[in-house]
């Protein structure tokens, strides 16, 4: 048995903000890839997947209500059978690992199923993102469902708010010197602490007011630059948001790219920002100029997401 592939996905704007309602930008990312597979004879990687899903299947006993239910049964009997998650994202890189495997388990054993084919009204992505929403609770305490549902439709998705997400046309790339990168933190990054420490943040009175008054702001600028392809404006407004994000997101960085974070907005070679929850995994690079980028970061691995 073989499944259908499920790809990483990419936050490209609104780490954070949509937690509290601002907007953001999420784009499939195909370098990344997984599916379920079954097999007689399991090696290391294969044993713990399967293992995790007798947890996820646990979960899944709980969830099963008016809004979605599952072919119980049969998830239970492939999983005795040797079923298992075969991906390519890495874990805690903050490119959705978990996102892929909850599409993918979903499009084999949901009932009554929203599929990709279909008229996508926004009731219907809302109700997916909702479904995606309570699997994926199982991997990090809270989910916004996103990642599931970007792995699922493979498409863009613009998150207006809570209520209002579409599935948003992205201008096709360019051989241009611009480009967004991801950059390897070489550590693994877990969401559920970072949330915690963003929780705990919201509390505070002037974090919130900068949340609303700058970090949405930029956010909601470089989401309507990069949609509409004004690649000068973005630039400039991704700068003010990677300023934000070093001064108000701190515990978030892996203290040894605090130095390269200030680096790149001082030098204008490259303007780094958040690639997820943070906390280590893959950093988010923007640059106007790629291989000037890549010489001022020479001593770490980069890898192409996109071109301008």
């Amino acid at each position: 048995m073989k499944g259908p592939l499920f790809y990483a996905k990419i936050l490209l704007f609104g780490e954070y903000g949509i937690i509290k309602d601002s907007k953001g930008l999420a784009i499939p990312f195909n370098a990344y890839r997984g599916a379920l597979k079954s097999t007689d004879v399991f090696d290391e990687n294969s044993k713990k997947s399967n293992d995790n899903l007798k947890r996820f299947y646990t979960h899944l006993l709980q969830l099963n209500s008016d809004k979605v239910s599952f072919n119980l049964d049969a998830f239970k009997e492939d999983i005795q059978d040797g079923l298992y998650f075969d991906s390519s994202i890495p874990q805690g890189y903050g490119i959705g690992s978990s996102g892929a495997l909850v599409a993918s388990i979903y499009d084999k054993y949901a009932n009554n199923k929203i599929t990709v084919l279909e008229n996508l009204t926004r009731d219907k992505l809302i109700k997916l993102k909702e479904i995606f929403s309570l699997m994926e609770s199982f991997f990090h305490g809270k989910s916004s469902g996103l990642d599931p549902l970007n792995s699922y439709l493979s498409l863009p998705i613009l998150i207006n708010s809570k209520e209002n997400i579409e599935p948003a046309g992205i201008p096709s790339q360019k051989e241009g010197k611009g480009a967004v990168f991801l950059l390897d933190s070489e550590q693994i990054g877990e969401t559920e602490p970072m949330v915690n420490i963003f929780m705990n943040k919201m509390k505070n009175e002037g974090f919130r007011k900068m949340l609303s008054e700058e970090f949405s702001l930029h956010t909601d600028a470089c989401i309507e630059d990069f949609l509409n392809g004004n690649v000068k404006s973005l630039f400039g407004n991704v700068k003010k948001l990677s300023k934000i994000v070093l001064k108000n997101f701190k515990p978030m960085i892996p203290v040894a790219f605090h130095k390269v974070w200030a680096n790149g907005i001082k030098s204008n070679d490259y303007y780094l920002k958040l690639c997820g929850s943070g906390g280590g995994g893959y950093i988010l690079g923007f640059a106007e100029d790629y291989e000037k980028a890549q010489k001022s970061l020479k001593n770490y691995k980069l890898e192409l997401v996109y071109r301008f």
